[in-house]
């Protein structure tokens, strides 16, 4: 075999013949690589909290969320005029970097296994929140505050006013 002199040719292909970067080569250099890398998103406890709620409330067996108390104001808040329900009610979250740590306070409805439902009420806020968000969620934590009896008047369901 014989070896051919390649004198025009530069031994960096990322350099040209006269040490200078290649017109291919800055083109695909510019801006610093893969633009899905530039810059840095941030997410607000507020929305990983709305995730975590929306996708607890979705749990057969979940009646409502929230303490007796936070319940009472929040029904209260309903009925003001321009008043919306509240998504977080019951939930607050950490959020970091990279991670997200979860508590819940749920209202279960009488009759089924709280086991279940909060595992899955886990496995259901869990997949939502990273699928949404990419944050790896450490821990959800489950606080069962009150069972929902069938013949107990539900605060936030009463359509009629109380005094006429």
């Amino acid at each position: 075999m014989t070896e051919t002199p390649q004198r025009n040719r530069p031994e960096n292909p990322d350099k040209d013949s006269t040490g200078g970067e290649s017109r291919s080569n800055s083109l695909t250099k510019r801006g610093g690589g893969d633009p899905a890398t530039r810059g840095r998103t941030t997410i607000a406890d507020g929305v990983v909290e709305k995730i975590a709620g929306m996708a607890a409330r979705d749990v057969v067996g979940v009646h409502a969320m929230g303490s007796g108390l936070s319940r009472t104001f929040g029904a209260v808040r309903d009925r003001v005029p321009g008043g919306s329900k509240s998504v977080t009610r019951g939930v607050k979250a950490e959020v970091g970097e990279s991670q997200t740590a979860l508590d819940l306070e749920i209202v279960v409805d009488y009759g089924v296994s709280i086991a279940d439902v909060a595992r899955d009420v886990r496995e259901n806020v869990v997949a939502a929140v990273e699928r949404m968000t990419g944050l790896e969620v450490i821990e959800v934590n489950i606080a069962v505050s009150d069972v929902k009896l069938p013949d107990e008047d539900d605060d936030e369901d009463q359509s009629e006013p109380r005094v006429q």
